[in-house]
């Protein structure tokens, strides 16, 4: 038997981090008739969930990228799926923060 953290609870995404990507989505879009509550974490935040456009995710990508370091490439095949959901955004970053490639 191997002793250590659960893998469970390697992948768990901390409640705080998704808080976090709540309002930085509406800080950055200036969703301002929002509040992070009223983000559903699962739902897509492409075009029938929160409506965002290809625009919105490039801004999105850029207020990631200032906050935690985190770099997408436009042409990288897994920004859809990064950018699927809140849930799949803090996926990214916890994954980002554990290799030691963004800020914590």
């Amino acid at each position: 038997m191997v002793s250590g953290t659960p893998p469970d609870a390697q992948n768990a995404i901390p409640d705080s981090l998704v808080r976090e990507l709540k309002e930085l989505i509406i800080e950055a879009l200036m969703l301002n008739d929002m509040t992070p509550d009223e983000i559903d974490s699962s739902a897509p935040l492409l075009a029938e969930g929160l409506g965002l456009d290809s625009i919105d995710v490039l801004e999105l990508a850029m207020a990631l990228n200032k906050r935690y370091g985190v770099k997408t490439q436009a042409d990288d095949e897994r920004n859809r799926e990064i950018f699927a959901s809140v849930d799949n955004l803090a996926r990214f970053i916890a994954e980002q923060q554990r290799l030691g490639l963004a800020n914590a």
